[in-house]
């Protein structure tokens, strides 16, 4: 067995490979002797899963292992987006949350995800124990349990519906009346995941003319991984055209990230909607408390915190990091450039759903303009142009070896700027004279080493990409 590590997001391997029923078992097993090793008096945890292949047979198995070994379970009755999972967590006080989901990985995957009682992803000193308990149990016969069926007629596992309890918070978190006064015409892809009946319904609600594709389950997501990136939305965005729509909506799998496609058929990457939201937060709300992005988020969100003269703090990537600061109530906003967002008075966990919701309400409160309209005028209001890219980089074996040396020998000027400050919090980060900069980092959930830029012009950012990849012999 290849060893069970938790990355940025959790544990997730290759079904059938590593991710087994008998490896789900081990892990929830640890699960539940870490939290009564942590004093809990009968812990109660909140089991949840996606729609990929068998996602509900490891949920349930996940449940009665828990449930055998002293905690109450409370398991979703259909499968459930992550931030459903995580606000039921705290609406019901719950020791943690489990949910077996790969989230935007490909269909091959699943992937298992373990919340602690603020609802937010735990933290490496967490997850670093449960992986030492799971190598100690291997060494272990597995105790026999009783079947989920009688488990749930003693009451230890209850089935629940997460559903209404999320819905009325996210009427309570976003203005669902400007929504119906702008009589918008939406297209939403679910990609086949866990917000069909919570995004499209919402929306409804609010009176928006709303079309839905990809809203059946299918374990194999057409053929592609569930990730509304630019190339996973093409046939919305098509649509979107086509349809005369005001907006493009869509979800990953487990519904914690968002893609947002814009009147014309254009993809607006997560970056820019985290600054451009950040400033409607600011306006609508009144909220003072400034933002947090990850190290490798775009530094667009930052001109505007500054242009606000709100607080802006940076943490390692992973959005255990960011919700942290959710939870303590430091920021208005946190988020980061792979989709991942979550507000003020919510839970500590990405929300693709609300994320959706919000630039809906802004729109809605735009007078008629389009998403790169106000990207434009917020460009115009911070005094600077900034694009975003992000670069996956697959590299031979003699590559990787010398990664570390390369990045040990950095040079003093990159694409003909300066390099004022080398930032190491998480991958090694070279902030040039301009304002631009670059980052170097080793993926926590696949194989790959990831470049992150900003820059001034799409013509710097092709510039500081190639400077990259010979800093890097790619």
């Amino acid at each position: 067995m290849t060893q069970i590590r938790f990355g940025t997001s959790g544990w997730r391997d290759i079904i059938a490979e590593n991710f087994t029923f008998a490896n789900v078992r081990l892990v929830a097993r640890a699960i539940a002797e870490y939290l009564l090793a942590e004093g809990a008096d009968r812990p109660q945890v909140v089991v949840g899963y996606d729609t990929r292949f068998l996602s509900e047979a490891f949920a349930a198995e996940a449940a009665a292992v828990l449930a055998a070994h002293g905690v109450r379970v409370w398991l979703t009755d259909r499968d459930a987006p992550t931030p459903v999972i995580a606000y039921e967590v705290i609406c019901r006080g719950a020791a943690g949350g489990l949910n077996i989901t790969a989230s935007h990985n490909p269909p091959e995957y699943n992937g298992l995800k373990f919340s602690g009682p603020s609802g937010g992803p735990v933290l490496p000193a967490v997850t670093d124990r449960i992986e030492k308990r799971v190598q100690e149990l291997l060494a272990q016969p597995e105790t026999p349990r009783p079947p989920l069926g009688e488990l749930e007629a003693k009451g230890l596992v209850v089935r629940i519906d997460p559903r209404p309890t999320y819905l009325n918070r996210l009427r309570e978190l976003v203005d669902l009346r400007a929504i119906a006064a702008a009589r918008l015409k939406i297209a939403v892809d679910l990609l086949y995941g866990t917000a069909g009946g919570y995004l499209d319904e919402i929306l409804r609600e609010a009176g928006c003319d709303v079309q839905t594709l990809h809203g059946a389950r299918n374990p194999a997501f057409g053929g592609a991984a569930p990730d509304p990136s630019d190339a996973n939305l093409q046939e919305l965005a098509t649509i979107v055209r086509s349809g005369g729509c005001h907006l493009g909506l869509a979800t990953d799998g487990d519904a914690d990230r968002y893609g947002i496609i814009d009147r014309d058929g254009r993809f607006i990457e997560p970056n820019y909607i985290l600054a451009l939201l950040l400033k409607h937060l600011i306006a609508t709300r009144g909220w003072r408390m400034g933002a947090a992005r990850s190290v490798a988020t775009s530094h667009l969100v930052d001109a505007v915190a500054r242009q606000q003269r709100v607080p802006m703090y940076e943490t390692k990537v992973g959005f255990k990091y960011l919700g942290e600061l959710i939870a303590q109530g430091k920021v208005a906003l946190c988020g980061e450039e792979s989709a991942g967002l979550s507000i003020l008075g919510h839970v500590p966990e990405k929300d693709g759903i609300l994320a959706a919701l919000l630039v809906t309400e802004m729109i809605a409160m735009a007078e008629g303009r389009s998403v790169q309209s106000l990207l434009d005028t917020l460009y115009t209001e911070v005094g600077s142009t900034i694009y975003a890219r992000r670069v996956n980089l697959h590299l031979t074996l003699e590559q990787q070896e010398r990664l570390a040396d390369r990045l040990n020998d950095l040079p003093t000027r990159v694409a003909g700027l300066a390099v004022v400050e080398v930032n190491r919090l998480d991958g090694t980060k070279l902030l040039l004279e301009d304002g631009s900069w670059l980052l170097v980092r080793s993926s926590g959930t696949e194989p790959v080493v990831r470049l992150y830029l900003d820059a001034h012009s799409e013509t710097q950012i092709e510039e500081l990409t190639a400077a990259a990849r010979a800093l890097l012999g790619v």
